[in-house]
């Protein structure tokens, strides 16, 4: 019998769950979930007799070596934080780590460790990063074989509400994932390539660099820069590629009230704020604004500081999300981000019988070497969306790749090791033919320029 080890046990681990346990008997594999939270982990188990929970702390060293030195596998759905300590664990243990996080510089330093140990660390294997790399690399493949160069590369992808669930609530989204990572989504800043000229975002203004882009059968949709993104140039071998941009895609609006939230400084995970607990919403955006900003009441102080219309659509917003609340905070945390994550999970909260949809668009610019008049744009979208009452669309499709990769390296099916990410043919090309088989559908428009 394998022994399949997942860690976390939230939103996006189960279908990912799910799946696996579906297919233990069969395969003879035993699945056990560990979160710090076992009775989140039990009942994402619900009793099936090829599985079992068990309490999981990252930050014991002991426990989490012999927890890991006890599996065939370990699927690491932890925050991003924790992902090179449990890979360093993996390769202690000659055992095999496949994650949906991004992988750091700490994991790439790990590569010639990993290949010693005969030992696959995969990461970015979920939807973004994840699908839209195996996605990006067949196009790549196809537009070579026809004797292509590619001159622009774009990839947005995005989770939020299905145009029948927009109307949710104000500012058209709800939390379908881990709730800390869309208040620090962009707390890096961007780096990208326009024109050949390299652009450089920080965090204050990732949220007002935005642009729209068409997707078909939805409308137009608004894009915000996404990370660092010139390592995909040789990722995805773009060599003559002048434009390489990578965005995160929402609802039109969405980014001019988030963007008054960053310059408010709320999205800060560093600094603590004394008797926080004490505090209402009120008193606590109170801290954020600068003694010298006068004004008759808070409202107008802050909307002075934000320089906005103290009666317009984003202070609705704000003041919708509850920041002018006398509500007591209480126990959420200490820092401001904690704060921000305790209400949007009860603000952006989605709703019975809503439905959740995930988009991935990649979009080229190719030219052809043997006809110079010859130009395309090749453009690549999956969208999917979740069923009421059953899984989300991000789950499933975080969870489906990931699941996929899993049952590969069981079945001794992915020959390849070190640190990766699904950029490898010997990954991408089994993992898409799954994924279609699956009920992914991705949808090929070329349009000739």
């Amino acid at each position: 019998m394998k022994h399949i080890l997942i860690l976390g046990a939230g939103l996006s681990s189960k279908y990912l769950i799910t799946t696996l346990l579906q297919q233990a008997e069969q395969n003879d594999w035993f699945v056990t979930v560990g979160d710090r939270d076992t009775q989140l982990a039990r009942r994402v188990i619900d009793r099936h007799p090829s599985g079992s929970a068990t309490h999981f702390d990252v930050d014991d060293a002991e426990m989490r070596s012999t927890q890991i030195e006890n599996a065939d596998i370990v699927v690491n759905m932890l925050p991003p934080t924790y992902q090179h300590i449990v890979a360093q664990d993996c390769i202690a243990h000659g055992r095999h780590m496949v994650s949906a996080s991004y992988e750091s510089k700490r994991i790439r330093d790990l590569d010639s460790d990993a290949n010693r140990k005969g030992v696959l660390i995969l990461t970015e294997m979920g939807l973004d990063p994840g699908i839209d790399h195996m996605i990006a690399m067949s196009m790549v493949q196809k537009v070579r074989k026809r004797g292509g160069r590619i001159k622009a590369f774009k990839s947005y992808g995005g989770a939020l509400p299905a145009q029948s669930s927009a109307d949710c609530n104000p500012l058209g989204y709800f939390i379908t994932w881990n709730p800390r990572n869309v208040v620090m989504a962009g707390e890096h800043g961007a780096q990208y390539m326009e024109k050949g000229k390299i652009k450089l975002i920080p965090f204050h203004n990732v949220f007002q660099d935005t642009w729209l882009v068409d997707i078909d059968g939805i409308g137009s949709m608004e894009v915000y820069p996404n990370r660092e993104t010139l390592a995909y140039k040789s990722n995805f071998d773009l060599n003559h590629a002048q434009t390489i941009i990578r965005g995160t895609i929402r609802y039109p609006g969405w980014s001019e009230t988030w963007s008054q939230i960053v310059k408010l400084g709320m999205p800060n995970e560093n600094l603590r704020i004394p008797r926080l607990s004490k505090m209402s919403y009120r008193d606590f955006t109170e801290t954020f604004i600068p003694v010298e900003i006068s004004g008759s009441d808070l409202e107008s102080r802050v909307a002075k500081f934000l320089n906005i219309n103290p009666t317009g659509k984003i202070m609705e917003q704000l003041r919708w999300l509850g920041l002018f609340s006398e509500e007591t905070i209480g126990k959420v945390g200490e820092t401001p981000a904690e704060v921000m994550v305790h209400l949007i999970k009860n603000k952006l909260k989605m709703e019975k019988g809503a439905r959740d949809m995930v988009i991935l668009y990649n979009e080229m610019d190719v030219s052809y070497t043997n006809d110079r008049t010859k130009r395309e744009k090749v453009i690549m979208t999956l969208v999917d969306e979740g069923e009421p009452g059953g899984f989300t669309a991000i789950a499933r499709t975080v969870g489906m790749p990931v699941a996929i990769a899993t049952e590969l390296l069981l079945k001794d099916k992915l020959p390849i090791t070190g640190c990766q990410i699904p950029t490898h043919p010997a990954v991408y090309v089994p993992l898409l033919r799954e994924l279609k088989k699956r009920g992914l559908s991705f949808k090929e428009k070329v349009v000739r320029q």
